[in-house]
């Protein structure tokens, strides 16, 4: 009797150690598992990565959306807030409508100077006056035009910027880069609901959060050449089409769009990305 009944309690013995490994292997599995949305999350947190890539698009078109503004569009896409005007038709004070197109291609332009050759019929008609002119023969008229001219044309150069001020206090923790896939600012850290200044005189051209990886972004335009943007703001503080002074308080410091409190700041100059630190003075 004990013999016959070795076989079978051998049996359940080796049943056991089959059944360990197989829920090893099953808890395993589930162990497994539980790592794969950490590896998520760190790539749902890098949002402002897209405020990096600004290659200009060169090609294409773009509808506009509500809250778009063509500040905001030249800024999205790197490109020249004038440039875009001028080839899309577009006259001052520069306002688009949801729905409307913008073109990036500047072939838009090049019909609008193929429209200048209609001009030339008009000097066939005048060619006889051209015989009157000689007649007169007024030698210090031109010259007094000629002198008047360089007087004029001094006016109308765009004043400067002037100073830039630092839009905020605290440490630089990340600085521009040339390469196009890299920062095309800087980043300064500091405290939640810090102030945000505007870098210079100007008029605010967008204050939204629709750019995607900036959150709540406002962009200023100082003159023809010159913008600056101020991202991850916690709270804006003024509205587009608001003239600001240098120095003045344009929003609280945030981390909307991004893993900490910071600033991200940004000068463009005819819609390019510049080094920030080459314009703001030393500290």
């Amino acid at each position: 009797m004990l013999k016959g009944a070795m076989p079978g309690v051998t049996g359940r013995f080796l049943f056991i150690p089959l059944l360990a490994v197989a829920l090893t292997a099953l808890l395993g599995g589930c162990a497994s598992s539980t790592n794969a949305p950490v590896v998520d999350r760190q790539h749902r947190s890098q949002p402002a990565a897209s405020q990096k890539a600004v290659r200009p698009v060169t090609s294409g078109s773009y509808v506009v959306r509500p809250q778009d503004t063509l500040y905001s569009i030249a800024f999205r896409f790197g490109r020249d807030w004038k440039e875009l005007a001028a080839s899309n038709g577009i006259p001052a004070p520069y306002t688009i409508r949801p729905g409307q197109v913008i073109h990036f291609s500047k072939k838009p332009a090049r019909t609008v100077a193929a429209a200048k050759p209609a001009t030339p019929a008009r000097p066939s008609a005048t060619t006889s006056k051209p015989a009157a002119k000689p007649a007169a023969k007024p030698v210090s008229k031109p010259a007094a035009t000629a002198t008047s001219k360089p007087a004029a044309s001094t006016p109308k150069q765009a004043a400067p910027v002037g100073k830039w001020l630092w839009p905020a206090e605290g440490t630089v923790i990340s600085r521009f880069s040339s390469n196009t896939t890299l920062n095309k600012g800087i980043d300064i850290a500091g405290q939640i609901g810090q102030p945000v200044k505007a870098t210079a005189k100007g008029t605010v051209v967008y204050a939204g959060s629709d750019l995607r990886g900036y959150g709540e972004l406002i962009i200023i335009k100082h003159d023809d050449t010159f913008i600056s943007a101020y991202g991850h703001n916690r709270r804006l503080l003024v509205n587009e089409g608001q003239q600001v002074g240098a120095g003045q308080q344009i929003a609280e410091m945030g981390s909307t769009g991004t893993d900490r409190v910071k600033l991200h700041f940004e000068i463009r100059r005819q819609g390019s990305p510049v080094d920030p630190l080459q314009y703001l003075p030393g500290r």
